[in-house]
């Protein structure tokens, strides 16, 4: 199917000074002509996915993926008379007289650059299958003129649909393809209907132009799309894009209009969630209106898609309506922290996290706080206090979360446990000690041995070291703070 090549004109006109104007004028009015003409040939409908997509790859193909009948393949990106090659770049060709082209038509990727022969010819003729029955496709490729020097032969190319027994289902010619002052991709195409008994087409591309300087071109995006008549599809009550929070989704209606043209119209709903890169059918939903339920946050896309009664499940017979979509916002992920133990009198900074986001997030109540508009304020109540986190995102979702400051009068310490699994005091614990005051925790037995130790953690104790229990007896705790607090020292019985 990837057979391209380029193409050369050469025409010797003779005027009177005295017919330039008038000349001119007449062109004019024909070039305008072949624009209008030119739109017209693509689709005026909708259009499905392509069936046939031809983008010459990412770089260099070569010449076995893309042969040019009666070219030579070079990996030069300055192909000479007869040549051709697939490049994502092309520069300072023939002293200059090609343009730059540093991308191809989508930006991302190769096309094939032509030198085109001195014979007038067919330089793509391939047989394309796949295609449904009695449907009507837009063919449709992108060209430029390469060329930037004044003077030189326009590319001139007819394209042809035939059927395989040679019947001419459509032919169009793109005249003279002008020099413009820098470089530019233009669409060319036209649609056509498939025959009832045989869909396989033959498309057959022919340079017009006999050799000479210029005619010089770049192809790219060549393409089969199924046409039809237009589908109008949007959401009920909205534009054709919603941004909803993810608490506030409702039921919305997406609903279509397709216009005459289908004999008997068969209608699938469906979804995708990676922006158009691929869609699925959405079970059930085989009308013209579908009830879009709320889901989970993400980024939804829907259309229509429609083709005549028995085609509905080929790909390459549907036609799809424009995109509606619906983008479900999270509310902001934010944790006011663990809750807290303060000693009366002293002082706490809050732990709060929030995930990146173009967040507005304050604290409530302000009592007691040094900020409320910074995550991590210093808390110093005298009571105790349940602070409320609130974020508020870029589309207006919000979320909140709570903290605990419980104030204490000091820290107790127990002075005996009974490790005996009999559910009561099995362990040793330090209730009001907080975690983030970063205090570091020793039991030592009566010989100066370490049998415990904790920092920056819940205190509790098992009676065991090392997986051992420690016997009975009378052991010695010492608490060291962080922050420069006077250190605890203590006796801690063990009575098994």
């Amino acid at each position: 199917m990837n057979n391209f090549i380029e193409i050369k004109i050469a025409r010797s006109v003779s005027i009177s000074a005295a017919s330039f104007f008038s000349m001119r004028v007449l062109l004019m009015i024909i070039g305008i002509f072949i624009s209008i003409f030119s739109a017209a040939q693509l689709c005026n409908g909708s259009l499905g996915d392509p069936v046939v997509n031809i983008t010459f790859g990412s770089g260099a193909a070569g010449e076995t993926t893309f042969a040019a009948p009666g070219y030579t393949y070079t990996n030069s990106f300055c192909p000479s008379d007869g040549s051709y090659t697939i490049t994502n770049f092309t520069s300072g060709c023939f002293r200059d007289n090609w343009h730059t082209v540093s991308a191809d038509h989508s930006g991302n990727g190769a096309f094939m650059l032509v030198n085109a022969s001195f014979q007038p010819a067919d330089f793509f003729l391939t047989t394309v299958t796949g295609l449904c029955r009695n449907t009507t496709y837009e063919f449709s490729m992108w060209i430029m003129n390469v060329l930037k020097s004044a003077g030189g032969i326009q590319p001139n190319i007819t394209f042809s649909i035939e059927t395989t027994s040679g019947s001419i289902l459509n032919t169009y010619n793109t005249g003279d393809i002008g020099i413009t002052p820098q470089p530019e991709w233009k669409q060319y195409g036209l649609f056509f209907t498939t025959a009832a008994n045989n869909p396989d087409v033959v498309l057959r591309i022919r340079n017009n132009a006999p050799g000479g300087g210029g005619n010089d071109l770049a192809l790219d995006d060549i393409s089969f799309r199924p046409c039809g008549p237009v589908i109008s599809s949007a959401i009920r009550g909205n534009n054709n894009k919603v941004d909803v929070c993810i608490n506030e989704q409702i039921t919305y209606d997406l609903t279509a209009v397709v216009s005459p043209g289908f004999i008997s119209p068969e209608y699938q709903w469906q979804a995708s969630i990676d922006s158009g890169g691929t869609w699925k059918d959405i079970s059930g939903a085989a009308d013209l209106v579908y009830q879009r339920k709320p889901t989970t946050a993400g980024n939804f896309w829907y259309r229509l898609a429609v083709a005549e009664n028995g085609n509905a499940g080929i790909a390459t017979c549907r036609i799809a309506s424009n995109v509606l979509i619906i983008h479900v916002h999270p509310k902001p992920v934010i944790n006011a922290g663990p809750d807290r133990i303060l000693i009366n009198g002293g002082h706490i900074t809050m732990s709060a996290t929030i995930i990146a986001g173009n967040n507005i997030f304050s604290w409530s109540p302000p009592d007691f706080l040094s900020s409320i508009s910074i995550l991590n304020p210093i808390a110093s109540p005298d009571k105790d206090m349940v602070y409320s986190l609130t974020a508020v995102s870029e589309y207006g979702c919000t979320n909140e979360d709570q903290v605990l400051v419980k104030v204490v009068a000091g820290i107790f310490v127990p002075t005996a446990f009974t490790p005996n699994n009999d559910g009561k005091n099995d362990s040793w614990t330090i209730p009001y000690l907080d975690p983030l005051l970063e205090a570091t925790v020793n039991v030592y037995n009566r010989y100066g041995q370490l049998v415990y130790h904790a920092s920056a953690s819940k205190v509790d104790w098992n009676g065991s070291w090392n997986g051992i229990p420690q016997p009975s007896g009378t052991y010695v705790y010492l608490l060291q703070f962080k922050d420069g607090s006077p250190a605890m020292k203590g006796t801690i019985n063990l009575i098994r």
